[in-house]
């Protein structure tokens, strides 16, 4: 009997230690979105291989994705900078890997846009140069389902060269929906090949290879940039990178002592778009010390309107979360590169 007693308590205890790891560590299949943290963008810019040593600081703002655990999930409840994501709402039909790797691409994408549109703001020249076709997706009936990964840039078909990504495309339209093509293409810094039978594309009522595609640049500045923003991913850092480059090489500047934060996709033109977890990259630009804070003001169209009748802008949003933090952190609409560097330059 005792030794009866004695087994109970320790499948007890066992069975008690599955539950509390579980309840802390057990993947639910859903994500929580999180502030995360604002980063100085000068460590990330190179300028003629110097960084900027003005005082102050331009802040790229970030959100965190978080694994929703049992634990996590719980002490989300009621909390106004935490939002609960499925994994198909976060990531769409992509996995982990895809999801993070496209977010990766997006991110080198803004840091040439950056450079584009500084470079163009300080009448400085610089070049675009064309790498190839970026591999944003493979269907699940292509032929290259095995043989390309999101990530690969396509350089080359049957040995044709194109300079964008519409060339690609009407290339491809041009082959017999019975041909086979061989592609080449880039991944890891390495030069690959495969070849593949074109796919029927519902979609499009046609044939094709059955991928999502962009084109793959590379903006060149003279005096030479350089970013490296490691393993920060997205496009939402633009306009804090684009700040950034243009106060180096217009030698300007704008920070003058202040902790300056922002959020806010990036075109070649300057103009700035709207981004995702407005509120988390409030939340962390005001614990990290910043007085002004860059919010997107995106137009909102009867289309938008229509699609969704209750969206509310990136500014709006920034304002509701700065009245929640009780902060006095500024926080400024901004439609354009130009809205951005005016403010800075007649508030210093």
């Amino acid at each position: 009997m005792k030794f009866n007693k004695t087994r109970n308590k320790i499948f007890g205890a066992i069975f008690i230690f599955i539950i509390v790891v579980a309840f802390f560590m057990m993947p639910t299949g859903y994500y929580l979105e999180v502030p995360g943290t604002a980063e100085d963008t000068s460590q990330f810019v190179k300028v003629a291989g110097k960084h900027d040593k003005k005082k102050g600081n331009l802040l790229l703002t970030t959100v965190g994705i978080v694994t929703g655990t049992p634990f996590t999930m719980l002490k989300s409840l009621g909390n106004n900078f935490e939002t609960v994501y499925s994994q198909q709402d976060l990531m769409g039909d992509e996995n982990s890997q895809q999801y993070f790797q496209v977010q990766r691409y997006a991110m080198k994408s803004a840091q040439n846009n950056a450079i584009q549109a500084a470079y163009s703001k300080a009448d400085k020249q610089f070049t675009k140069k064309y790498l190839g076709v970026y591999v944003l997706n493979v269907t699940d009936n292509s032929d290259f389902k095995n043989k390309l990964e999101v990530g690969d840039t396509i350089t080359s078909i049957n040995g044709y060269h194109f300079n964008n990504a519409d060339q690609f495309i009407k290339y491809v339209k041009k082959q017999d929906k019975h041909s086979k093509v061989k592609i080449n293409f880039m991944r890891d810094d390495k030069q690959k090949s495969a070849s593949g039978k074109l796919v029927k594309l519902p979609s499009l009522k046609r044939y094709g290879l059955g991928i999502t595609l962009t084109d793959n640049t590379e903006a060149v500045g003279n005096p030479p940039t350089k970013i490296n923003a490691g393993n920060i991913g997205g496009p939402s850092a633009g306009l804090m990178f684009t700040l950034q480059v243009y106060s180096q090489v217009a030698n300007k500047d704008l920070k003058a002592g202040r902790t300056i934060a922002g959020t806010g996709t990036i075109d070649p033109d300057g103009t700035v778009g709207p981004i995702g977890g407005i509120e988390k990259k409030v939340y962390a630009a005001s614990e990290e010390g910043a007085t002004i804070f860059f919010a997107p003001d995106d137009p909102v169209t009867k289309e938008i309107k229509k699609y969704d009748p209750h969206y509310v802008n990136n500014y709006h949003l920034a304002l509701r979360a700065a009245k929640k933090l009780h902060t006095k952190m500024k926080i400024v609409p901004v439609k354009s590169l130009n809205d951005a560097i005016n403010y800075l330059e007649k508030t210093k």
